[in-house]
Order: C-alpha cells, then sequence, then structure tokens
C-alpha cells in the first residue's frame, strides 16, 4: 500500500513512517498464492505503519480463525520447541517485540496465555495479527482464553470502546462469539499444565478440563471461572488456610498454596504450573515455596512490558527446547502518540479554546484607561453581579463594568485551570490508556522510584471482577 503524501515535506518528525492512505486491499490481504490464507508478514507491516484493516476483511478473518478453534480441545498437548507468552493487554507495538525475542512463527511454536485485549490502545490489532498468526500455522500457533476474553471485562475496560471508535458494535460482538471457541488450557511434555489464572478445587486431574462447557460467557463460579481467574498465595511460604481460601482481591475464585499444587502436581504426575493473569516487575515470578525444591510449583510470566504506560516493568516469555526452561525479558517499545480513551481532536481542544475565548473577552472589555484588576472575584462579587444584570433600573454604570470584568476575570482562571488540567491528562494519557487508574496519582506514580508497585496498588481496584457483590 502506498503511504500518504507529504508533498511540502513539513512533517515533525521524520522519522517516522507516513500511515498508509487507506485500508489494506482484500487482493493483498488474501493473496492467491496463499491459498486463500493471509498475508500475516504484509499485515504485521501495513499495521505497523498504523495501516487499517475493513471491517469485511476483518470479520473473514475471524471466521477463518473460529473454524480452527471450535475443532481444538478444551485441554491441548504439546511439545517442545515451544514459546510461552503471557498477557499482551492491546499493546500491539510490544506484541512485534514478543515475536522478535520468541522465535519467527514461521518456524516456532507459540501458546499465548489469555489477556489479549483492554488496558492498552491497539487490541484490535494485536487479534489481527494474531488470527492472522493462527489461521497460517494452525498447528504451531495455540490461543488460550485469559479473564478479559469475555463481555463482562470488555464493555467494563477499553476494548469495547476501541471497537466502536475504530469499527463498531457489531464487530466487537464478532469477537465476543469469538472469545467464547477459545480453548483453556495446554500441557507442555507431558510435565507442565498451562493456563491463565490457575488450579481449582473442582480441578482433580488435567482431564477435567475437557469436561469444561466452554463455548459460552465465562460464569461466576466453578472450574471455568477459577482457571482464569484464581491466583497463587503472594507469600514466601506458600501457606493458604485450607488449600484455597477466597479470592479477595478479584472478588471470586480462589487463591492457591503449595499443598494444594502440590497435591495436584503429584496426583497428575506433572511438575510445575505456568500461569499468567498477574503484572511482575521482571516479567515472571518464580514460587519457590518449598525451599528444598530445585524447580518452583507455580511460574508466573508477564509478557505487557511497562503495562498501561505506567508500571515499569519488564516483559518476559517462556522458551522450552529440549526439555530446557528459558525465560527471556525485554523492555517497553515506543508507541504511536494516542490521545486518552479514543478522545477525539474537537473534544480535546475545547479546554484551550474556551481558555482563549474568555482572554479576548477579557480585553475587550476592559476599561480603556486600562484600569488593572487588582484582586479576584469572590462570591459576593459573583452574586453582586447577577443582582445588578437582573435590576437594570438601579444598577450603577462603573460597578456593574467592573464586576463584570472581574468575573470574567474569574472565568478566565477556571478556564485556565481546565486548559491546565487537560494537558496533565494528555501528558499522562499513557498513564492508563483505558483511564482506569486513577488520575490524582499518575504523577506520583511516574515521579516514583518505586513505580511498580506505585502503580500496582494504585491499580489493584481494576483487579476485581466488576458487577459482583463485594
Amino acid at each position: 500500500m502506498q503511504p500518504l503524501c507529504d508533498p511540502a515535506q513539513d512533517r515533525v518528525v521524520k522519522q517516522v513512517p507516513l500511515p498508509p492512505h487507506r485500508p489494506l486491499d482484500n487482493d493483498l490481504m488474501f493473496p492467491a498464492k496463499n491459498q486463500g490464507k493471509p498475508d500475516w508478514k504484509l499485515i504485521k507491516e501495513h499495521l505497523e505503519r498504523e495501516g487499517r484493516i475493513a471491517k469485511k476483511e476483518v470479520i473473514k478473518l475471524v471466521t477463518m480463525a473460529n473454524k480452527i478453534f471450535k475443532n481444538e480441545g478444551s485441554l491441548i498437548h504439546l511439545s517442545d520447541p515451544l514459546t510461552v507468552v503471557g498477557d499482551i493487554h492491546g499493546q500491539f507495538y510490544d506484541f512485534l517485540k514478543i515475536l522478535d525475542v520468541g522465535g519467527n512463527p514461521e518456524s516456532q511454536k507459540y501458546v499465548f496465555l489469555g489477556d489479549y485485549v483492554d488496558r492498552g490502545p491497539f487490541s484490535i490489532e494485536v487479534l489481527i495479527l494474531l488470527y492472522s498468526l493462527k489461521i497460517n500455522y494452525p498447528r504451531t500457533i495455540y490461543m488460550l482464553r485469559g479473564n478479559h476474553e469475555c463481555r463482562q471485562l470488555t464493555s467494563f475496560f477499553n476494548f469495547m470502546d476501541e471497537c466502536k471508535y475504530k469499527y463498531d458494535q457489531e464487530l466487537y460482538d464478532v469477537f465476543m462469539d469469538s472469545f467464547d471457541n477459545l480453548p483453556l488450557a495446554c500441557i507442555i511434555n507431558n510435565q507442565f499444565i498451562a493456563l491463565h489464572g490457575g488450579i481449582s478445587p473442582e480441578l482433580r486431574n488435567v482431564a477435567d478440563v475437557n469436561q469444561v462447557e466452554r463455548f459460552r460467557e465465562p460464569p461466576k463460579n466453578g472450574l471455568f471461572c477459577d482457571i482464569l481467574w484464581a491466583d497463587p498465595v503472594d507469600n514466601d511460604d506458600g501457606i493458604c488456610e485450607g488449600q484455597f481460601r477466597i479470592n479477595e482481591v478479584r472478588g471470586c475464585s480462589y487463591f492457591y498454596g503449595m499443598e494444594a499444587v502440590s497435591r495436584f502436581l503429584e496426583r497428575n504426575k506433572l511438575i510445575s504450573v505456568i500461569r499468567a493473569h498477574e503484572a511482575q516487575l521482571e516479567g515472571y515470578k518464580m514460587h519457590r515455596w518449598d525451599g528444598g525444591q530445585d524447580f518452583p510449583m507455580v511460574i508466573t510470566i508477564f509478557s505487557a512490558p511497562n503495562y498501561c504506560d505506567v508500571y515499569n516493568n519488564k516483559g518476559a516469555v517462556i522458551k522450552f527446547k529440549n526439555n530446557d526452561l528459558n525465560i527471556q525479558q525485554y523492555n517497553y517499545s515506543q508507541h504511536p502518540y494516542l490521545l486518552p480513551n479514543f478522545m477525539d481532536i474537537f473534544t480535546w481542544s475545547i479546554p484551550f479554546v474556551a481558555e482563549k475565548v474568555t482572554e479576548v473577552l477579557f480585553h475587550i472589555i476592559q476599561p480603556r484607561d486600562g484600569e488593572a484588576i487588582d484582586e479576584i472575584v469572590d462570591e459576593d462579587d459573583i452574586a453582586k453581579f447577577k443582582e445588578l444584570v437582573g435590576d437594570q433600573q438601579h444598577k450603577n454604570k462603573d460597578v456593574f463594568l467592573k464586576s463584570k470584568i472581574k468575573f470574567v476575570f474569574r472565568m478566565m482562571q477556571i478556564q485556565k485551570g481546565l486548559r491546565q488540567q487537560s494537558e496533565s491528562l494528555v501528558q499522562t494519557k499513557g498513564a492508563c490508556p483505558d483511564n482506569r487508574i486513577p488520575k490524582t496519582l499518575l504523577d506520583s506514580i511516574k515521579d516514583s522510584n518505586g513505580a511498580f508497585q506505585t502503580a500496582k496498588m494504585a491499580d489493584s481496584i481494576n483487579e476485581k471482577r466488576p458487577g459482583l457483590s463485594q
């Protein structure tokens, strides 16, 4: 696709490639030489340059991928060489880094543990490329379901808004129906179980995963819910009262500890549980609860670096080869600037325009002799102004004029404050593209040496499943 023209040669940032001027053509996206399969390399390049894909072609991609997902079991068995990827959360440009670090998808097997959408602003681009890869390599690219691949969370966070902004409600519904087809867990080398959240009191044998009715919206409790939502206890000894306890952080499912995991692994002749679901400062965490063991019972992998653009964490993937497990870390990649929460330029400009209008009005009504306003108007001035406006017969022209000037001056100050607030929002827009981290905490997060812990604490309210009783 030809990029947009720049005849004036006046682009400020010339090193940024010009975006394509129209959506990718169907004949280019599905070339005859590919036997109807999408050209994922061209799609990758097109999306990286901020190109768009027409709605019709996106639906075609999803339909093709759905046929593959539906024929896969809820529990998949895989062997190495293999790359395990954790949460991506709409961070498309970091996803491109993952494909570099994890290995060429043409020759490397991948399993993705879910949470492809929400929080970041490029969830649709992540899905388009992932689905393109899945269609081209159905036996080496595998996608599991995460807790965010559901209607409840995508409407609470920003994926629904992204779909409506870039396409429409229909495409959102198409993706939601597609998520209902995703598998839930996989066994790697007959030694590891990989899934999004964790184990469950109802998961005695790994074969129980195949008994889950997965083609639906995840329920509020039960094995299906726990696979997506459960967490390991966050302590050094792995002690958990009663093996499982209610997960008050998530508002659903359970915490599981060393005893529960040990019994599950022993019963199923496995070594460890590999899961995603939680942001980690280094991109991963080895839960070595039993100091006598060489290998951790649980491994958490998180693949979205600088999560929400404020966490300042690394991303990581797990690479299996010849029964060896290696962690590969990486830092975040720069991405194109977007106004927060998919704001349009008109909405963004209102505070700036309003401030300038009040400034002009102030200078118009200011007395010709240059009388200065030596004090900020208070509530009495405003009340007096309103009273004078309402009583034209007894108004005093000089008092009225001065009160009016003071009132406009005060409005000018208010508009300036709104403009500064808007500027602050735009400057910290990365701070939470989905607008869910409280804005009052963003500056402290950016200035903090412990940015990860500060951000995690500020964002903890968003870890709870929405719409459930507290």
